[in-house]
């Protein structure tokens, strides 16, 4: 191990760095600096050299050009036991440094504020930076290389004990750092093309971790949860946890589908949603909606989306897009649930939920925002698209039979067609009265999720006369239009587009049934 003697230090964030500086100095370390540190160390009293002081150059363009010169890179770069380097080394008179700490111009911090501008975003995308974390990284076999304040103490703690950093620490220390630049540069390759859906030749994601999960989709699996770099107010990963066990891959699942559902019904266009009927509670279950209901006030919305299916909702993700009352907690907390969420909760509904301190209670602004982007990882690739977020708009819907829907009837219809939109494909989401009252999900056949949709709404009770349908996908015979009839189902919504379209249509009117067309289906996989 060599011994640390020599240090530059030049960061953005300034966090720690002063404790840092001084206990180098402390240990005989001489120090190198740029700028904006220089300044702040030596004002603080701690000695530093300016960096323009070993290259003869001064800083020049601004401040762009700093540290890019063989005075500073030949002294990271040399291998200390190559003897070419060292001859050359002595050569030009370039003297070693063995520790380099560096962070960077504020890219996140500068393109996340909603006023900043191109010119701005460019002028913080920093070059010398970078170059020495890369320059250091790469010869971190003779150079530790810090991007982050939280290893200050680490190194600190090497430094008293050893006067050197271990090989050990050095490489991890390296490995995080070219994760820090590959970041990075996620960063202004996204920014450069949010305007628009770029699916270029090399694609990156810059995403940073929240948490590591106690486990994964099973109990053997390992996980983690990432956010996303980017905006994300609004979004689940925005989450406020007030009270709860940790979450789970699983709850993080369930929630972003029972979060996403609820939030349309307060931002999307054209469900028909009157004033008095506003409230919205969407209960899921492995990923798919097993009640869901609008109402005017929250409690009401519970109780008829929970009476869609009592059984499945047992252990579900439950969740509003208005306020949490005392009346609606003291509702709610009879049940066993995993997770509640909501934009606001009085201090009344805290209390309550209180007695059950296992249960997850999740705060997220409601603020009408989505994901730019979607992944899924396959074997060896991975697969993006846009979000299926298209809204539902009544000059673009076509009914295709002789009847015509009223619009007590295509408000149900909208909001059918708005809850099969997060139902595992095929779905079949039956509706009254702006509550479900039977879903089939996720089976192979059309006709068997009609089967299982018909199905529930009997078991709980419901009378599916003068009920609508949803279906994500068209049908591709009449058999599930004939069994719909059969049930007293008298409108359909379905995007169309099969080879029997015509059979299905005058099967629809045979039956004496509205059918509208969306004209796009709503596949969920």
């Amino acid at each position: 191990m060599t011994n640390i003697k020599r240090a530059l230090i030049s960061v953005s964030d300034k966090t720690g760095i002063l404790d840092f500086a001084k206990e180098l100095n402390n240990h005989g370390v001489e120090i190198i600096s740029t700028g904006g540190t220089y300044k702040y160390l030596t004002e603080n009293g701690v000695p530093a050299l300016e960096v323009a002081s070993i290259t003869k150059f001064p800083e020049i363009l601004d401040g762009r050009v700093k540290t890019l010169h063989p005075m500073i890179h030949g002294a990271i770069l040399a291998k200390k036991t190559d003897a070419k380097h060292v001859e050359e080394m002595s050569k030009y008179g370039i003297t070693s440094i063995d520790l380099v700490c560096v962070n960077l111009y504020p890219f996140e911090l500068t393109v996340n504020k909603e006023e900043c501008t191109l010119e701005e975003a460019i002028e913080n995308i920093d070059i010398g930076g970078v170059t020495l974390i890369r320059a250091s990284a790469k010869n971190y076999a003779h150079v530790a290389i810090i991007t982050s304040p939280s290893d200050y103490v680490r190194v600190l703690q090497e430094i008293s004990q050893f006067k050197s950093v271990t090989e050990t620490t050095r490489l991890n220390l390296a490995q995080k750092a070219f994760c820090h630049t590959a970041y990075y540069d996620s960063l202004i390759s996204n920014y450069l093309t949010k305007s628009h859906i770029n699916f270029s030749a090399e694609f990156t994601l810059p995403v940073k971790l929240s948490q590591t999960l106690r486990y994964g989709e099973n109990s053997h699996q390992e996980a983690a949860f990432y956010k996303d770099s980017g905006n994300i107010n609004g979004l689940l990963a925005s989450f406020k946890q007030l009270q709860g066990k940790e979450l789970s891959y699983n709850n993080l699942v369930d929630a972003d589908t029972a979060w996403e559902c609820v939030k349309q019904f307060t931002f999307m266009p054209g469900l028909l949603i009157t004033a008095d009927k506003f409230a919205a509670c969407v209960i899921v279950k492995h990923a798919n909606p097993c009640g869901v209901a609008i109402a005017n006030n929250a409690i009401e919305s519970y109780k008829k989306a929970n009476s869609c299916d009592p059984v499945s909702s047992f252990g579900g993700i439950i969740a509003f897009n208005i306020e949490v009352d005392a009346d609606t907690a003291e509702q709610v907390s009879k049940q066993f649930l995993e997770v509640l969420i909501a934009p606001k909760f009085t201090s009344g509904a805290l209390a309550i939920l209180a007695k059950k301190p296992n249960l997850r209670v999740l705060q997220i602004d409601l603020i009408n925002n989505s994901n730019k982007l979607e992944y899924k990882r396959i074997g060896g690739g991975m697969l993006i698209q846009t979000p299926e977020n298209k809204a539902i708009l009544a000059n673009e819907v076509q009914t295709v039979t002789k009847l015509k829907a009223s619009e007590s009837m295509l408000s149900d219809l909208y909001f059918a067609w708005s809850v099969a939109r997060f139902v595992k494909s095929n779905a079949i989401v039956l509706v009254k009265d702006k509550q479900t009252i039977g879903i089939g999900a996720g089976q192979m056949s059309r006709i068997d999720s009609t089967k299982i949709a018909l199905a529930k709404a009997k078991e709980f009770g419901f009378v599916t006369d003068d009920s609508v349908c949803a279906s994500d996908a068209f049908f591709p015979f009449r058999d599930n239009v004939d069994l719909l009839a059969s049930g007293g189902i008298r409108a359909i919504i379905q995007p169309g587009g099969s080879i029997k379209d015509k059979e299905v249509f005058c099967a629809a009117d045979e039956n004496k049934l509205v059918m509208l067309l969306t004209g796009y289906r709503s596949f969920r996989h």
